[in-house]
């Protein structure tokens, strides 16, 4: 107990001594969600911070996950979608492919083997991509929802940025996150509520999310988060790439203002333990919840089988996610997990 509480307080000392050298990524005016400095949810205040953050990784109990291995098959999409028609390929964990009006978007791209400032330590992933890279076709269009390295993958956009030159949204502060590493890319970056025109027949849009963003101690919140609509002809889009379920207002309010979705991508992973992860990641009982709050849409899980970011074991989110839908009658059909590699055509 003595040993852990000196390292303790060892942290904490560097913790004080190296908050002067904070990154800012966004200077603006304050906001209901911008203080002048640092991001935050309206209303929701978090209430956990860098020493529950350490007392979490020194208790934790990490449920079973497999060691790496390959999947059955991997995907090989077609070069185009057109009109109306909606394919969706789910890469892994929350990178999916978006095929519509004869646009290719890419949401949270990683391709890399590790959700980690390091190529050597930290979480790896237990199965390769669901496409492999050779096999994407030319990206128009990048979403980036917060900087997490489980959602943003800077090795992965030079790659990307590099073969194919991509549009890239992302919330406020993010573009100058990514500008470290590319400095020509051409990143959008908006703050919630702002519309995007992509072309005639796509307009992306920015709304609030409830989560949270750091890359290190030293820039928590720094950086915004934010979920993304695609308005399309065709029916919109609801991508969520992280978010906890707060009082379910967010989604609330997203039905209101689009009225109907013809697809949501919600996360249903990394939630345990609940004391913990409960304000960051909605638990697939939640998800459901959310589910209805956006009216009931055709909806994509992610943010599971890939990388174990929390206590929750590899099998837990489908196990728990097809309970919670039997629970509320819900039919298979409408909540539909896909393993890497297979894809989807949505009506």
């Amino acid at each position: 107990m003595l040993i852990k509480s000196i390292l303790l307080s060892v942290v904490l000392f560097a913790l004080v001594m190296l908050i002067s050298q904070t990154p800012k990524y966004y200077y603006g005016p304050i906001s209901d969600h911008f203080d002048g400095t640092r991001f935050f949810n309206p209303g929701k205040p978090m209430d956990k911070g860098f020493v529950d953050l350490i007392k979490w990784r020194w208790t934790r109990q990490p449920q079973p996950w497999p060691v790496y291995s390959d999947l059955p098959g991997t995907d090989k999409p077609p070069l185009r979608v057109t009109g109306n028609q909606l394919r969706v390929s789910f890469v892994g964990h929350v990178t999916v492919l978006i095929q519509t009006q004869g646009l290719n978007i890419l949401t949270d791209p990683v391709w890399s083997d590790r959700a980690s400032p390091l190529t050597w330590l930290g979480p790896r992933r237990v199965h390769p991509p669901g496409i492999r890279f050779e096999d994407l076709p030319p990206i128009d269009l990048i979403l980036i929802s917060h900087n997490h390295y489980d959602h943003l993958d800077l090795a992965t956009l030079e790659r990307l940025w590099h073969r194919d030159h991509p549009r890239i949204i992302t919330p406020l502060g993010n573009d100058t996150l990514i500008h470290t590493r590319i400095p020509e890319a051409k990143v959008d970056a908006h703050d919630w509520g702002a519309q995007v025109a992509i072309t005639p027949e796509m307009t992306v849009h920015l709304e609030p999310m409830h989560h949270w963003s750091a890359r290190s101690p030293f820039d928590r919140n720094r950086a915004l988060w934010a979920a993304f609509v695609l308005a399309t002809p065709g029916g919109a889009i609801n991508f969520v790439g992280d978010s906890g379920y707060g009082n379910g207002d967010y989604f609330r309010e997203a039905r209101k203002k689009f009225e109907k979705f013809r697809l949501a991508i919600l996360p249903i992973g990394s939630y345990e333990p609940r004391w913990f992860m409960a304000y960051n990641h909605m638990n697939p009982e939640e998800a459901v919840r959310a589910f209805h709050d956006l009216g009931g849409p055709r909806t994509l899980p992610t943010h599971y089988a890939a990388f174990q970011l929390a206590d929750t074991g590899y099998e837990t989110p489908l196990r728990d996610l097809k309970t919670a839908m039997q629970a509320a009658a819900i039919p298979e059909d409408c909540i539909r997990p896909l393993q890497a590699g297979e894809y989807w055509w949505v009506p």
